[in-house]
């Protein structure tokens, strides 16, 4: 797996999300290079890893990103990246803290989860995906930026990135969905005990912020920080309220 190293500091892992790659965290990168040692990492399928054989699977990306990063280390996720820094925070992975940036350990909505999105998005993305890949990537970057205050420029950031280091391999983009769609890691938040901190953005129309002030309930040694006005990534129209955020958790 592709991972890019920057900065000096404490360790800190940053994890994208579904169908992007690193690169897409580059104004967070900017303002945290000079206090934080960032491992910028590839997942399987995208970027500089779409050649990797290792699965997109929860459990087999996270160990495989801990054997290439350092013991101890910051780990932070933004959307589908937040489950797999949960799964590795839940198994014996040893990390530092955890930072679920416009994650949630459960994406849709059940009987006893309110807050998750429709089953029926994550099916028609699924079928998009095999009618018309392209055109079911663009619905999602918009879905991605719609609400936030700043929302064309959110936009035309994700798409001059999602191409920027290559095409994701169509199989792990239905992968990376199945992912979102089935996984639910809700059961192993109360015996989280590293420092958590769930950073929303409060027009958010994927990840649904009372859904993170929901797992906040349920984790113990855990924070939220919304940011107003933001949507589903801040890091790219809110850089400064996110690395303010990040700030604030112990070193």
């Amino acid at each position: 797996m592709f991972i890019d190293r920057i900065g000096h500091g404490p360790d800190l892992v940053l994890l994208h999300g579904w169908a992007m790659h690193g690169g897409v965290f580059a104004p967070l990168v900017e303002r945290l290079r000079d206090h934080y040692t960032l491992h910028v990492v590839d997942l399987p399928g995208h970027g500089g890893s779409r050649d990797s054989e290792v699965p997109l699977r929860l459990e087999t990306c996270a160990a495989a990103i801990a054997e290439q990063v350092p013991v101890d280390a910051t780990w932070c996720g933004w959307s589908l990246g937040g489950l797999i820094a949960l799964h590795a925070a839940q198994h014996a992975i040893p990390v530092r803290a955890l930072v679920m940036l416009c994650a949630t350990p459960c994406f849709v909505r059940k009987d006893d989860w309110r807050w998750g999105m429709s089953p029926e998005i994550f099916r028609d993305f699924a079928e998009g995906l095999r009618n018309d890949w392209r055109g079911t990537l663009d619905r999602f970057l918009a879905l991605e930026a719609f609400g936030s205050e700043h929302a064309k420029e959110e936009l035309r950031h994700l798409r001059d990135e999602l191409f920027a280091r290559g095409e994701p391999a169509t199989s792990v983009l239905a992968d990376g969905l199945e992912l979102l769609e089935t996984s639910d890691l809700r059961p192993g938040l109360p015996a989280l005990m590293m420092p958590s901190l769930w950073i929303g953005g409060r027009r958010d129309r994927l990840v649904d912020p009372r859904a993170m002030q929901a797992s906040v309930e349920l984790t113990p040694n855990a924070s939220i920080d919304v940011v107003d006005h933001a949507g589903h990534a801040p890091f790219l129209t809110h850089a400064d309220a996110v690395a303010a955020a990040l700030g604030r958790l112990p070193q």
